[in-house]
């Protein structure tokens, strides 16, 4: 069932209509006040303790491996999205000739690092054009050969929410032994994402757009088949018997169990990783199905309210739910995000798409207010 707003849980202001969560997403209150308690426990060092190294990280793997369906042993935290692709780039093998697949116009850093890679082996970047019928499987899908080594793909589109398919994606790349790579950014929390059939073998996630928690803290999944791999950094903390502190002289060579080698330095971080804690922790709580529910029936009002302003979307059967963007037939007006914002409605401009992204602290009236201020904005 949908979720009634929420607004009452977020700090936003009334007659601000914030229909931008693909760009980040406002902090829940409890998030502020998580927050806020591990600034005063850093005031005073002297009750921070080893196990609160190791405890919070845990928890906050338990929570985003349960939102995940995997194991918190599956899970490292990193900073970025770029860090766990770095992390992917370092330990998936590509030979001369061989091809990387990416998406056009998809987030840079799902871009860049594999273009760095490919020039520095002689494999091939391919960029899988946008489909004039929106069908990105089907795309990609003609695109995998013997040759494709790796496909670093988002669930949905950055720019507009363009769906993929990624089991019968990743299906056809297992049988030409090619890896798959997912970047969740724009669509874990949100969109229903089915784990063990999608079967990556390694899927990241920023933190602070649709996981709603703070900026600088993401998430890796590595598949079991992968954690053996080599970090980015070889942290104190990633090594095995580091909860000694009074040993942590002894060098040894073995790591933690799991993904946690993979962590980035610092991750046990006494502020981000509480906040991180209640975001998820009310996720969980409203549930993924409902909050995509929810959302899908704003952009689908929104969609069906818009057209008559001569502004189409991706079909609804080719778009994740929780995500709009709206093309015009003519370029859209410069000053429109300006003009906007002044009516104090925020959403973003994404390539040529106006991107609308709601979440649950938004109601109807956020809906009629974006529609208002288009419709004075947009010529007839």
């Amino acid at each position: 069932m949908p979720i009634q707003s929420q607004r009452e849980r977020f700090t936003i202001p009334d007659g601000v209509s914030y229909l931008n969560c693909a760009y980040m997403s406002p902090l829940l209150r409890a998030v502020v006040m998580a927050g806020e308690e591990g600034v005063r426990q850093k005031q005073h060092p002297w009750t921070i303790h080893p196990r609160d190294f190791f405890d919070g990280p845990g928890t906050l793997r338990g929570l985003f491996g349960q939102l995940l369906g995997a194991t918190a042993e599956d899970i490292a935290l990193v900073p970025s999205v770029s860090y766990g692709v770095g992390t992917a780039v370092a330990n998936l093998p590509m030979a001369p000739g061989q091809e990387v697949l990416v998406l056009d116009e998809g987030f840079p850093s799902m871009v860049y690092p594999w273009q760095d890679a490919a020039s520095r082996v002689g494999a091939t970047l391919i960029v899988v054009p946008r489909p004039n019928d929106d069908d990105w499987t089907g795309a990609v899908q003609e695109r995998i050969t013997d040759r494709t080594a790796v496909a670093c793909l988002p669930h949905c589109h950055w720019t507009d929410g363009g769906l993929l398919d990624l089991v019968a994606i990743g299906s056809r790349l297992r049988a030409v032994g090619a890896a798959l790579v997912v970047d969740a950014t724009q669509s874990l929390g949100a969109l229903p994402l089915d784990l063990a059939a999608v079967q990556p073998d390694y899927l990241v996630a920023a933190g602070y757009k649709w996981l709603m928690g703070p900026y600088g803290l993401g998430y890796l999944y590595v598949a079991p088949h992968r954690q053996d791999g080599r970090p980015l950094e070889q942290t104190w903390i990633g090594r095995e018997g580091s909860e000694d502190f009074a040993g942590l002289t002894r060098y040894g060579t073995g790591y933690q169990p799991g993904a946690r080698r993979f962590d980035s330095g610092e991750a046990c971080n006494f502020i981000l990783v509480p906040m991180a804690i209640a975001a998820l922790t009310q996720l969980l709580e409203w549930g993924v199905p409902a909050i995509s529910t929810t959302i899908k029936t704003l952009t689908e009002q929104i969609a069906r309210d818009t057209m008559p302003l001569g502004l189409g979307t991706v079909a609804a059967n080719r778009r994740a739910p929780h995500y709009l963007g709206l093309r015009s037939a003519t370029p859209l007006r410069l000053d429109l995000l300006s003009r906007l914002a002044a009516e104090q409605v925020y959403v973003s401009q994404r390539g040529s798409a106006l991107r609308i992204t709601p979440h649950v602290y938004n109601d109807r009236a956020d809906v009629d207010r974006l529609v208002a201020a288009l419709e004075s904005i947009l010529p007839r």
